[in-house]
């Protein structure tokens, strides 16, 4: 249920496409050099996303790209995978990483400097997402790398208070994001092994699904109460949603056999990342 894990999904399928939203600009973002590359987080009011990159001895970086063209890679004291969620307006980054020992720890970096943030007690931390407020949004793990559920969503305050929580009837559940007004969403795991996108403000939790769909993962929300994500329908293939005022659209980058909705800011420019018919894996930016 991680981000990594769904990029590594998407490559394992047999694909198939599916109708591609009108009226949208879609572009490609690929780390130069990489064998594949993703977009989890932004872009901020600099242009600014952040993502993931896989060099071509195998290993995962994380990197941010300035309005399309400006890429920086960067990794973790002692990270030997890295995977960056979440960029805020100020440029600070949230993410996950794997130590030498294939232990998951929660980072913030801000302002040149990285500070690990693990849930107490955990075997394994990732962090998803900042509001402007300081609020923290991740999910701890009983497997130390992360690999394996279940996992337990959490909120970290301003002041460092953590919270953990699942979905009622839920015992594996993962927190993506948390937007200005301290709406939470994320997605859950019911008795019957089915995922749910869920939405939590206020101590009240709503699930949501896509229409049809056998599995829905909510990835990100904007102050606008736009939601993003991935929804599988009968097919078992992934595909990218939006879901605006109530209302789901389903989409694909043009080129795309499977995507993945990871985040949209508060404009409406959603990120993410797609397979194309050779099992390539792209970054992409939409923009309304």
């Amino acid at each position: 249920m991680t981000k990594i894990l769904r990029m590594i999904t998407i490559v394992s399928f047999a694909f198939m496409a599916i109708s591609i939203a009108a009226a949208q600009t879609y572009t490609t973002v690929d780390y130069p050099g990489a064998t594949a590359t993703t977009l989890n987080g932004g872009p901020n009011p600099q242009g600014t996303a952040v993502g993931t990159y896989t060099d071509t001895a195998g290993v995962t970086h994380g990197f941010t790209e300035t309005n399309g063209s400006a890429f920086t890679s960067f990794d973790p004291p002692g990270s030997t995978a890295t995977t960056p969620n979440f960029i805020t307006p100020q440029g600070t980054i949230v993410g996950g990483y794997l130590d030498a020992s294939g232990s998951s720890h929660g980072f913030v970096f801000s302002g040149g400097h990285y500070t690990n943030v693990d849930y107490p007690g955990a075997a394994g931390t990732v962090l998803t997402s900042q509001n402007p407020e300081g609020e923290i949004t991740g999910f701890s793990c009983a497997d130390a790398a992360c690999a394996n559920g279940p996992f337990t969503s959490f909120t970290r305050s301003a002041t460092g208070t953590f919270n953990a929580f699942n979905p009622p009837g839920s015992s594996n559940s993962q927190a993506s994001a948390v937007n200005p007004a301290g709406v939470v969403v994320g997605a859950y795991e019911d008795s019957a092994g089915v995922l749910h996108g869920y939405i939590l403000y206020r101590n009240n939790f709503v699930t949501n699904d896509y229409p049809g769909a056998s599995f829905t993962f909510d990835g990100g929300n904007n102050a606008g109460g736009v939601i993003v994500g991935e929804y599988r329908g009968a097919d078992g293939v992934p595909h990218s949603f939006v879901l605006n005022q109530g209302v789901y659209t389903g989409f694909d980058p043009p080129g795309a056999t499977a995507s993945d909705a990871t985040g949209v800011n508060p404009g409406g420019v959603i990120v993410g990342l797609y397979a194309d018919s050779a099992g390539a894996v792209h970054g992409f930016i939409r923009t309304p």
